[in-house]
């Protein structure tokens, strides 16, 4: 199973600079092993289980909570599976092998 999670979490109480509460965050998924890939927007995380991409949330949300993040904003979409790992990467290979490699400007 391959389970890919679009995550973007943040605290609304912390003023308008989030990134020094979002990179523990971060820092945690790198440090899980398993892959993601980070974005302007959120981070996309590929996990092998349903279970597994929960409980990510719930470390982000735990993460921010005890750095005094009293509310918390969260998006998490979730492409659920069954069959091989690596679509992460896989997902974007395909579409650059239709129209070519992805430019990400200049």
């Amino acid at each position: 199973m391959s389970v890919i999670l679009d995550l973007a979490m943040f605290p609304t109480d912390q003023g308008v600079s989030v990134s020094r509460f979002v990179a523990p965050v971060v820092a945690m998924i790198r440090d899980s092993g398993l892959d993601y890939q980070l974005s302007p927007m959120g981070t996309q995380i590929e996990t092998d289980t349903l279970p597994e991409a929960l409980d990510l949330i719930a470390r982000a949300q735990s993460l921010l909570d005890e750095q005094g993040c009293e509310r918390v904003y969260a998006v998490a979409k979730l492409d659920i599976r069954k069959g091989p790992k690596g679509r992460l990467k896989g997902k974007i290979q395909s579409v650059e092998g239709r129209i070519g490699t992805l430019s990400h400007g200049s």
